[in-house]
């Protein structure tokens, strides 16, 4: 069992940055994989990016170059930086974890860009 908490959502315009963050209850070390997925109102929930347990990332190819995901193992705590943010990227923003078969998601972050 794992908690997710994460903060750092909020309204920002255009071309401007935010930076979100995903506290884990537990060590983040041994986890399958964890990072982040967002859903937008009347759209599926989607990858926006994710650390593997082989210590590999994947980016969905809308956020590439734009967004970064990095974590610190010592603060259980996985963080997505989103630059050059567009409105397009207006959603509910979800950490994600994996350990072994079971899947975990925080409660989400809005995240509001205006044009």
């Amino acid at each position: 069992q794992v908690q997710l908490v994460e903060s750092g959502g909020g309204l920002v315009q255009a071309g401007g940055s935010l930076r979100l963050s995903c506290a884990a209850s537990r060590s983040i070390f041994s986890f399958n994989a964890m990072g982040w997925y967002r859903q937008a109102p009347g759209k599926q929930r989607e990858l926006v990016a994710v650390f593997t347990r082989a210590g590999n990332t994947n980016y969905s190819d809308s956020v590439k170059g734009r967004f970064t995901i990095s974590r610190d193992n010592a603060k259980n705590t996985v963080y997505l930086q989103m630059s050059s943010l567009e409105p397009g990227d207006t959603a509910v923003y979800y950490c994600n974890a994996v350990i072994l078969q079971s899947v975990y998601w925080g409660q989400g972050t809005q995240v509001t860009v205006s044009s």
